[in-house]
């Protein structure tokens, strides 16, 4: 640190910032300036030419002079239609479901709270925990990557977590876990006085939704949420994620929400969005058939061990994360190289799935770099 680096300065870093702030690495975002990005699970498909004309007439006519109103609302009703938002349920919206996240950990801070989610999974779960000041508790997947239901119990016995974070399919395995396993974790929760989160970030890739369960079993899951977000479904600049719930639970947790959270842009171009459903559908179905295309191609590489996908990323395993990574990179092929993230993903790559001309750049570039 220099230039700016003064006797005051330095006092305000030294006392007034939180020291454990200070040890924290800030979230990483990659530069992918002139690469092709399959690092960040994005939708690859950008608007057909005409809606990008209508959506930007229409938000030409947004008064940004004013705070969000009744639009955001609107906004709430036609994703409760999209979803068809089960009886005695309510809608909560969030400026990305990574606000969500810390929003949840800061209702639920009461004294010795605590949040618990199966281990390697998304970062934000104990990143939310640590800013609030919570203790985290992962516990690591079984070497398949599935739930390890005896520890699963046992953690939630002895920590008694405040929120128990699943996430269907997981970041960055992409696998949907048993559903007799969420079932028995989802009870167990209850016994302990705990929310549950199931976090459906990438649903429009998956086979099945918990919110089917939750539809059919309302007191079983009155103490469940489930999150989703408008980011795989087409939306990741908008930044739209949601909350769904029973009535009174997200009652409370919505008074933790700062006003005007959601701003008016990013609301019309969501319900833009909603009512053209139907190109997004088309395009998440493209997306799944070439994740199977890849899976089968990746399977083909010597030393290459893809995992099953319910998600648009694929896991793989290689011979030298590390070396992989770096020429990927130097083709112009940008990916996650997760292999350090947690013992279980050494020497793993997080693949996501993009158009079949950048999945045959990368498939190319992987082939010639093995």
């Amino acid at each position: 640190m220099t230039g700016w680096m003064t006797p005051a300065l330095a006092d305000v870093l030294a006392h007034r910032i939180r020291h454990d702030v200070q040890g924290m690495h800030a979230y990483a975002v990659q530069d992918a300036a002139g690469m092709i990005k399959l690092d960040a699970m994005e939708n690859p498909y950008t608007l057909p030419p005409g809606l990008q004309v209508a959506l930007g007439e229409r938000l030409g006519r947004v008064a940004i002079n004013r705070y969000p109103g009744p639009r955001v609302d609107d906004l709430r009703q036609a994703l409760a239609h999209h979803v068809d938002l089960p009886p005695g349920c309510a809608l909560m919206l969030g400026n990305g479901s990574d606000e969500l996240i810390s929003l949840l950990a800061m209702a639920c801070d009461v004294p010795g709270a605590s949040i618990l989610a199966p281990v390697p999974g998304f970062v934000m779960y104990a990143m939310s925990a640590q800013l609030q000041g919570l203790a985290f508790h992962g516990v690591p997947l079984t070497a398949d990557f599935q739930l390890d239901e005896p520890a699963m119990l046992a953690a939630l016995q002895l920590h008694r977590p405040a929120i128990t974070y699943l996430a269907y399919p997981n970041n960055p395995t992409a696998n949907l876990w048993d559903a007799a396993v969420v079932r028995r974790l989802i009870a167990a929760a209850a016994e302990v006085g705990g929310l549950v989160v199931i976090d459906e970030a990438y649903q429009p890739f998956a086979s099945r939704t918990w919110l089917d369960e939750m539809r059919a079993e309302p007191q079983a899951h009155a103490h469940v949420l489930l999150m989703r977000t408008l980011s795989k479904f087409g939306l990741a600049g908008v930044r739209i994620g949601y909350l769904i719930g029973a009535q009174a639970l997200v009652h409370e947790i919505d008074k933790v929400r700062p006003p005007y959270n959601v701003s008016a842009l990013n609301a019309e171009c969501a319900l833009f969005a909603l009512e053209h459903a139907d190109v997004f559908a088309a395009q998440a179905a493209d997306i799944r058939a070439e994740r199977d295309r890849l899976i089968a191609a990746l399977a083909e590489l010597p030393g290459v061990q893809p995992f099953p996908s319910e998600a648009n990323m694929v896991l793989v395993r290689v011979p030298d994360a590390d070396r992989l990574f770096a020429a990927l990179k130097a083709a112009g092929v940008l990916v996650k190289n997760v292999s350090k993230m947690h013992p279980l993903l050494a020497r793993c790559l997080r693949l996501t799935v993009g158009t079949p001309a950048e999945n045959a750049q990368m498939l190319h570039a992987l082939r010639q770099a093995l």
